[in-house]
């Protein structure tokens, strides 16, 4: 993006010297329908400056979270510049719906624009500017103590997602040996996320009653601008879920259970292969990752090979485990220089494949708002953003042999992912559902947080797992769960979008060259359009009634029976 507005060799580094640009479109004269949307560019380009700032801060953070002057950097940006930015955004917001000429506007084009600009001014508290700082310093601690979890095995210091590499060996000793290892140190961080948490949703809380709000729930929905669906709605999602997809999980495990000749199924046995063959390893370095994924995105559409391309040669990628990294993985757009930034934490296993096309779809979205004209439309809702992203996951695997060579191998590749695609609604649903209960109830004690988790999982785990001896690894199994801690109710969102790429991918079977235009044509909207409109030029339904998700279920179903 070439800077008209701000000076082309201006860097964020305080608010005394960011302020003036504020001031100028604060106090600039609006006659005409030309200058507002001349206004509308600058204030847009002038977000984009600001906001990559503020990412990279973030991601060089991500990268090193043991860092103090990495760490001091982004704690800057919260505490002396993010502040101030809430204030003077509302007034602008306010400046922006007086003017006569937003009549003028083309309605359109900027009507979901203006309908989440007045949700944001009737949401702003100025009270609440201190408590949003103070979480956003507590939310980043989840990422520090995490980051900061290893274990030691065969000699070797590691991360808890490289020695989660361990769990499947065909080895059961040395598989529960690793298991055991990694949720004793987990259980030393137990006591440190419980204390965050009960943190957290206090200030979140707060934030709530400052609003108008009895719970942080309700708050938030509106927050997230959910205009096109309801509180109810999530929890009809979490019903289906339990009725229709949580049957399929559980015969799913009951089958690996006998296929692994267990009496006694324990956790340690839920990621090894039910063949007992050795895990997949669809490449074992970075540089081998990324090669693979352009193929992979070349034999869809050249354009989604020339993205990852493009972020190679720019050095957004950063995909090793390593020490001191936080963990996960996320896609980071970067508006003034469009080109996105992909993290994440490989280790050589199949998941990582799945996560690396996952923030691919991500980036392809990324790369297909770069020519929309303001920041906010390409800024759409999570419901729009992991449609791309879980898409992505179905679609690609069409061309994994890109990855695995052998027929087998490609073979046992796809059953695990339309494995983990059943099994991740009724962990969706079960998070979901423990929001709710929190914010409802957030003078709760830890114990009944933990009862209450635990009554969770018994409607949307399997119950073939057996826990006996090991109850307080499924009790605290929640507190692994990073949206909990930094992005509060970002989940169910999860639950939506893969309804709606099982949708996207059930096209691409029957008609892949339609599918992917449609697909394409959707992402390229960004948030110009409402959810529903969205999902409808991608050629599928926004739905999650009982019936929708039996029908996609059921699909998923079929098409694994055929592996």
């Amino acid at each position: 993006m070439q800077r008209h507005f701000v000076q082309k060799e201006f860097t964020v580094t305080n608010w005394e010297l960011l302020e003036p640009y504020f001031k100028d479109l604060e106090n600039r004269k609006i006659n005409s329908v030309k200058d507002l949307e001349k206004w509308l560019l600058d204030y847009s380009e002038l977000g984009a400056v600001v906001s990559e700032n503020m990412a990279w801060r973030y991601i060089k953070m991500t990268c090193d979270t043991a860092n103090e002057a990495i760490k001091n950097s982004f704690n800057d940006f919260v505490v002396n510049i993010e502040p101030h930015l809430s204030p003077i955004g509302n007034e602008l917001n306010k400046k922006l719906l007086a003017a006569p000429q937003i009549n003028e506007l083309n309605k359109e084009k900027y009507f979901v624009y203006i309908r989440g600009i007045k949700k944001s001014i009737e949401l702003f508290r100025e009270e609440n500017i201190p408590l949003f700082t103070e979480l956003q310093q507590k939310e980043q601690e989840f990422g520090s103590i995490s980051g900061a979890q290893s274990i030691e095995h065969g000699g070797e210091k590691m991360t808890l997602q490289k020695a989660a590499v361990f769990l499947k060996d065909a080895n059961r000793a040395l598989r529960e040996e690793v298991y055991r290892k990694i949720w004793t140190r987990r259980g030393q961080d137990e006591k440190a996320l419980n204390d965050l948490f009960t943190n957290l949703i206090e200030l979140r809380h707060k934030v709530a009653l400052n609003t108008g709000f009895k719970n942080f729930r309700d708050y938030k929905h509106q927050a997230l601008g959910r205009f096109d669906y309801s509180v109810q709605d999530c929890l009809n999602f979490h019903e289906a879920v339990k009725l229709h997809v949580v049957p399929l999980v559980t015969a799913q495990e009951k089958n690996r259970k006998t296929k692994l000749k267990l009496e006694d199924y324990r956790p340690w046995d839920k990621d090894v292969d039910a063949e007992g063959k050795p895990p997949l390893k669809p490449f074992t370095t970075a540089k081998e990752l990324v090669e693979k994924t352009i193929k992979c995105f070349n034999s869809i559409d050249p354009f989604f090979g020339d993205c990852i391309k493009t972020m190679d040669k720019m050095g957004r990628l950063d995909l090793e485990s390593r020490m001191g990294k936080s963990p996960g993985g996320y896609q980071y757009p970067l508006y003034e220089t469009e080109i996105p930034f992909i993290f994440m934490n490989s280790v050589g296993l199949h998941r990582d494949l799945v996560t690396m096309v996952h923030e691919g779809g991500h980036a392809i979205h990324s790369f297909l708002d770069i020519p929309l004209e303001l920041v906010d439309f390409k800024s759409p809702p999570s419901e729009v953003a992991e449609l791309a992203s879980m898409s992505m996951e179905l679609i690609s695997m069409e061309h994994w042999d890109s990855f695995f060579e052998n027929a087998d191998d490609l073979k046992r590749a796809k059953r695990q992912q339309l494995e983990s695609v059943l099994d991740a609604l009724p962990w969706i649903a079960a998070i979901d559902k423990f929001q709710h209960w929190i914010y409802e109830n957030p003078t709760h004690t830890v114990e009944q947080r933990y009862v209450t988790w635990t009554n969770i999982m018994k409607d949307f785990g399997s119950g073939v797992v057996n826990y006996e001896g090991i109850e307080e690894n499924l009790k605290r199994r929640w507190q692994v769960q990073l949206h909990l801690f930094e992005v509060p109710f970002y989940y169910i969102e999860y639950g939506f979008a893969q309804l709606g790429a099982i949708a996207v991918w059930r096209n691409y079977k029957k008609d892949p060259k339609k599918a992917i235009e449609q697909y394409k044509a959707a992402l390229a909207l960004g948030y110009t359009k409402t959810i529903p409109e969205v999902y409808k030029t991608a050629g599928i339904e926004f739905n999650f009634s009982p019936a929708y998700v039996k029908e996609l279920a059921d699909f998923v179903k079929a098409e694994y029976d055929k592996l």
